[in-house]
């Protein structure tokens, strides 16, 4: 034992070394105090940024508030317009599309199926060709519609593709044409309607645009439907009814107003409604007039049925017009060109009828201006002479004092 106690003493042993404990130290990194730094430099940063917000909006606040102060102090100060400025740049650059509302507008562009307008919005509108006008076309030019037309226009609805605004001027075309109907109304005048269609009733015309009924019992002729396709005629009106949409004319009222107002030695035209074996009773726009048998043609008419029948269109001559008794004489025989006309050839006496009356009308007048002459001739103490024209007037230095020379004056030709 104190041999080995010995040897352990006599052992020597290099000492620790504090200085690599040290730096061994050193190289140990604690994981619980650097989680912790990390901790404090993240809240540090949220601070800092919240901070940061805070600031602004109170910044923001501030102005916000100085900006409702100046309203409300001083809500024009520093404004370069005025509040009537505001609402004119709003209708400027503002539109309501709703249906119904009118726009002004200018057309910049057509095509074959309509035309583009610029409307106070500054904005495209469309305006389809069947929207262009009350009347029937197939362009829009038709209705004068070019770039550079300018009108006001109505909007009838919004396109969904694009919400662009979809205008027309029939709407408003239409609506002025029943008022222009009413207007015509009220002062009873003949207008000219086209006929357009036909059906079992009357016809369809054309009247401003619009389609007017006419019933087959207000119609002066007797010409079928297809007969009156196309033609005009002369028309007034009986109803006008915008709401119902009821538009009813009549030809014989016309025909009626127009005829009646000529004087004697006027040609008409007439329809045929019955046979007499005295003579032939004729409707010239809804009054009757009696053509007499002696009074067909220059030769002998043994048989009126042989030359007139009920519903023949001719035209005659007035002889004589009792408006209070409303009796009307009437006479194809004086328009007949040659004696026997109406007889053989009754077309041609119908094409010849104006001049063959304005023949007579000159007959008539020669034979007043003889009789006239006839009478200055013998009583030249009158102081009247009669001119070329066949009128009475003051004696003048054409004339002798002792009155006209019938022998520079034609004979007037037997009727």
């Amino acid at each position: 034992m104190g041999s080995l106690a010995h040897q352990f003493v006599g052992l020597k042993c290099s000492p620790i070394s504090t200085t690599r404990i040290i730096q061994s130290n050193k190289n140990i990194v604690n994981p619980i105090i650097i989680h912790t730094k990390q901790k404090i430099v993240s809240r540090t940063g949220a601070v800092a940024a919240t901070n940061a917000q805070t600031r602004e909006r109170i910044k923001l606040k501030e102005m916000f508030e100085e900006a409702y102060e100046r309203c409300r102090t001083a809500p024009m100060e520093g404004v370069g317009f005025t509040v009537e400025d505001f609402h004119s740049a709003l209708e400027k650059y503002d539109i309501d599309s709703e249906i119904g509302t009118k726009v002004k507008g200018t057309v910049f562009s057509v095509d074959a199926n309509g035309a583009l307008v610029e409307i106070t919005a500054k904005s495209s509108a469309y305006l389809p060709i069947q929207e262009a006008s009350i009347h029937s076309i197939k362009h829009v030019e038709e209705a004068g519609i070019f770039p550079g037309f300018k009108d006001e226009f109505v909007v009838i609805g919004e396109n969904e593709a694009d919400d662009s605004v979809i205008l027309s001027l029939r709407s408003i075309q239409y609506d002025l044409a029943w008022e222009r109907c009413r207007q015509l109304q009220a002062e009873d005048v003949v207008v000219k309607g086209k006929v357009i269609s036909a059906n079992k009733g009357g016809v369809v015309a054309l009247v401003e645009g619009l389609r007017a009924f006419i019933p087959f019992s207000q119609i002066f002729s007797k010409s079928t439907a297809e007969e009156l396709l196309e033609k005009e005629l002369p028309l007034k009106f009986v109803e006008v009814d915008q709401e119902q949409t009821r538009l009813i004319l009549s030809n014989r009222k016309a025909m009626a107003d127009s005829q009646t107002q000529l004087g004697i030695g006027s040609v008409v035209l007439g329809t045929v409604q019955s046979l007499k074996p005295y003579g032939a009773f004729i409707d010239i726009g809804g009054v009757n007039g009696l053509l007499h048998v002696s009074q067909i043609s220059h030769d002998r008419v043994s048989d009126i049925a042989t030359v007139l029948q009920p519903g023949d269109t001719l035209k005659v001559m007035i002889l004589s017009h009792d408006r209070e008794r409303g009796r009307v004489s009437l006479s194809t025989k004086k328009l007949e060109p040659a004696p026997g006309d109406m007889i053989r050839n009754p077309k041609l006496v119908f094409e010849k009828a104006e001049e063959m009356a304005q023949t007579f009308r000159q007959r008539i007048a020669q034979a007043e201006a003889m009789a006239r002459a006839d009478i200055l001739k013998f009583q030249p103490e009158s102081g009247l002479t009669l001119n070329s024209d066949g009128i009475l007037g003051p004696l003048t230095s054409e004339l002798p004092a002792e009155g006209l020379d019938l022998s520079v004056i034609f004979p007037a030709e037997e009727s």
